[in-house]
């Protein structure tokens, strides 16, 4: 099963700046959610982000927050448990018509289609065993896939990095580099994209 960027979304979890400097190799774990970011810009895939307790541990990285349609600010270790899975689904559309449902059915208006929802998140954050494996544990559970990018996620030690990867990948959970993404998202040389794309990760 590869990713498909017309199925996807992005979350960017807690890069915030009074964190990373305490993250296990926040350069590179930074660099690489700006990676994302910027391919998710150029590929059309929605990006969101999420910031834990922002009055203390202050905003995200100006680049990855200008690269994020919305950020929510949160207080629960998990960001679904603030509402991160409401902004990933589509709005539900209005019932129409109030009772028309009990006319027969060749008297009834056809009904809008629900749009379809992107069902596949993409999530990499910080710290990579609180609050990115909460928030992609409970997306699980509201039954989103969930693709986590390991190579931009940190937390302070790698024994609780990896310890949070070996969980999620127990959970369901599919393991992945920003640069896997990066070419699933394309599927070919011939994407319009390929090279903007390509030049980000070399």
């Amino acid at each position: 099963m590869l990713l498909d960027a017309d199925d996807s979304q992005l979350v960017l979890v807690d890069y915030q700046a009074r964190l990373m400097p305490a993250i296990h190799e926040g350069p590179l774990v930074l660099a690489n959610a700006v990676r994302l970011g910027q391919m998710a810009r150029m590929l059309q895939v929605p990006a969101w982000g999420t910031e834990q307790n922002p009055d203390k541990l202050g905003p995200n990285d100006a680049a990855v927050r200008a690269l994020c349609s919305r950020t929510l600010a949160k207080m629960h270790f998990s960001a679904v448990a603030d509402g991160l899975a409401d902004w990933l689904r589509p709005p539900a559309r209005p019932q129409q018509g109030g009772n028309a449902r009990s006319l027969p059915k060749h008297l009834q208006k056809p009904q809008p289609q629900q749009e379809p929802g992107r069902n596949t998140i993409v999530i990499a954050g910080c710290e990579a065993h609180v609050c990115l494996l909460q928030t992609a544990l409970d997306l699980l559970q509201e039954e989103f896939e969930v693709w986590v990018v390991t190579d931009a996620c940190g937390s302070r030690t790698e024994r609780n990095r990896d310890a949070a990867f070996d969980r999620l990948a127990g959970a369901g959970a599919e393991l992945v580099t920003t640069e896997m993404v990066a070419f699933e998202w394309l599927r070919t040389a011939e994407h319009p994209e390929f090279k903007a794309v390509q030049g980000l990760i070399k």
